[in-house]
């Protein structure tokens, strides 16, 4: 391998899982049976591995009554609770195709989702933050109001026959959760064996829809090989055990939290905890320190938002080691309060998306500060990566260009779209990650930003990362997202949304004065925004396009 090219892979002593999700699953509450398995805080529940497997059993043999065949698809639409767990156990049990639906989603989304996949199955939370999701569906499918339960025909909805309402209350044209339910005998389980012995960890396991910001969404379609091995592998580089206890406050529906939260901890034994049905900083300091958790996975936002609420330096937070830091880059002011004030001396940043089941590069428990926030780490066991030009060819190293990823992370592709999935994935199946990369001469890598993201002004390329961690020096700082936006003289100029920390009076003049001899003339944002709080997405990431969209309307409007 020629070391001068941004080309690597990672060999492992370790060999990827060759079994489904069900038959991994047996294995692993086998083994734990009377360990803790799934702790949810806000519903009051504690339950064992034995008990996991005894009631997924029960949901799975209760899909197959249901008439579900292997291959269909049963769509999600909750928020955080054991019932979102138990159906992505039982649906890979069944054979059955997991969907996740955004709990943010309106109803025109609703729609499009469901049938751009053709969902015959749903799961539907009562609803979520002033949401009635009952209500929603049902001003989609009003034929709900007069159907007997699994048996709907609506007009828009053509796919969709079974509802299934979490919760105990009656709605008409619905199932409930608890009541479909029944305990599964005998035959029941010899059925589901017999079930697993058919499937194969290469068939499609779940669909996950990308965040839709430059077009509809589109559905990413992961296998049981995909995202079963990336949970495996991403456990073995945290070190998890048995012994450990991860606070959980991602959303599920996300491949973040449902791969890296609830898979990883199956694969290594370790015990779940759910603090609350989403993030919420007070929640997640009690549990942390109630269930004496080791682990806490979030993205930089969420542990801005626990390190600066005011029960932080009240709670115990000494249980915890590990996690994983994702989603967006973590400022070096950050980390250090992390590694120092929250006890995570071992906590790893990871890089992925949704297409690569999701993570590609994760750093070492071992690695230092700086590693933690310069770069991403080095490619996980069993994946190769490369980074690349304009033209596809691999640049060399230290040099800037698109990170492509190739191995048993990558998904199949995306749901019913051949030409979108070809505009991703390449006949060699490396797929194309849209972020811009440089790999160094030790393997690891730095990622610089998207490469819709960024910035060239007077012909000069301006990485936003790069401003952004020099701004979260300024001592009154607290976040910061730096992007471009357009310019007749220069093509682009640049633009920082800042949230101050609590103090006297600062302006624009003064964070362009705190830059200037200290970076490059032509990264000094010329536009300096102060806000309370920057739009995000259900996951706690920065939409720096609604910011951006934002600014163009207001610069057009003729105010600077």
């Amino acid at each position: 391998m020629d070391q001068s090219l941004s080309y690597v892979h990672c060999l492992s002593d370790e060999p990827l899982i060759g079994d489904t999700i069900g038959v991994f699953f047996d294995k692993a509450t086998a083994r734990f049976a009377e360990r803790e398995a799934l702790v949810s805080v806000h519903q009051g529940i504690r339950w064992t591995y034995r008990e996991l497997r005894r009631r997924v059993d029960n949901l799975a043999a209760s899909l197959v009554r249901l008439g579900l065949r292997p291959g269909e698809r049963v769509g999600i639409w909750s928020q955080n609770n054991t019932e979102w767990t138990l159906t992505q156990f039982a649906s890979a049990k069944a054979g059955l195709i997991l969907v996740n639906i955004n709990p943010a989603y309106r109803v025109s989304e609703l729609e499009y989702a469901l049938n751009l996949v053709e969902c015959r199955a749903l799961m539907v939370s009562p609803g979520f933050k002033g949401s009635d999701y009952p209500a929603m569906l049902s001003e989609l499918a009003p034929e709900l109001a007069h159907c007997a339960p699994g048996r709907l025909r609506a007009a828009r909805l053509p796919s969709l026959e079974i509802v299934i309402r979490l919760g105990d209350e009656p709605t008409p044209g619905m199932f409930n959760f608890d009541a479909v339910q029944s305990a599964a005998g005998p035959d029941d389980i010899a059925a589901l064996s017999a079930l697993g012995e058919q499937l194969q960890f290469d068939d499609p396991i779940n669909i996950q829809f990308t965040s839709g910001t430059t077009g509809a969404p589109k559905g990413a379609t992961l296998t049981h090989h995909n995202i079963l091995n990336n949970a495996f592998v991403a456990g073995r580089t945290l070190g998890f055990t048995e012994n450990d206890r991860l606070c959980l406050t991602l959303p599920l529906y996300h491949c973040f939290a449902m791969v890296l939260g609830n898979l990883m901890c199956i694969t290594r034994g370790a015990a779940l905890v759910y603090p609350g049905e989403s993030f919420d900083a007070p929640r997640v300091l009690a549990a942390i320190e109630a269930e004496r958790c080791t682990a806490l996975h979030g993205v930089p936002t969420m542990f801005i938002g626990l390190l600066e609420h005011p029960d932080f330096a009240r709670t115990d937070l000494s249980s915890l080691r590990t996690g994983i830091m994702g989603g967006a880059p973590c400022p070096v002011e950050i980390m250090k309060r992390v590694t120092g004030d929250m006890h995570m001396s071992e906590i790893t940043i990871a890089f992925g998306m949704t297409e690569t089941s999701p993570a590609s590069f994760q750093t070492s428990t071992g690695d230092s500060i700086e590693r933690r926030v310069g770069t991403v780490g080095r490619v996980l066991p069993h994946l190769e990566a490369k980074v690349v030009d304009s033209e596809g060819r691999i640049v060399p190293r230290g040099v800037a260009g698109e990170v492509c990823i190739r191995g048993y992370a990558v998904m199949r592709g995306y749901w019913g779209s051949p030409e979108k999935t070809a505009e991703t994935i390449d006949a060699a199946r490396w797929l194309r990650t849209g972020d811009l990369g440089v790999i160094d001469t030790e393997d690891y890598c730095r990622i610089v930003g998207r490469l819709k993201d960024l910035a060239i002004r007077g012909g000069e390329n301006v990485y936003p990362r790069e401003v952004e961690e020099f701004l979260f020096t300024h001592p009154r700082v607290e976040q910061v997202a730096v992007f471009g936006v357009p310019d007749k003289k220069y093509g682009e100029e640049i633009c920082a949304w800042i949230k101050l920390r609590a103090g006297g009076g600062i302006d624009a003049d003064d964070i362009r004065e705190f830059c200037r001899g200290r970076i490059a003339h032509y990264k000094i944002p010329r536009y300096v925004r102060f806000v309370e709080q920057f739009p995000l997405t259900a996951t706690g990431k920065i939409q720096k396009f609604v910011m951006r969209e934002r600014m163009v309307i207001e610069l057009q409007a003729g105010s600077n």
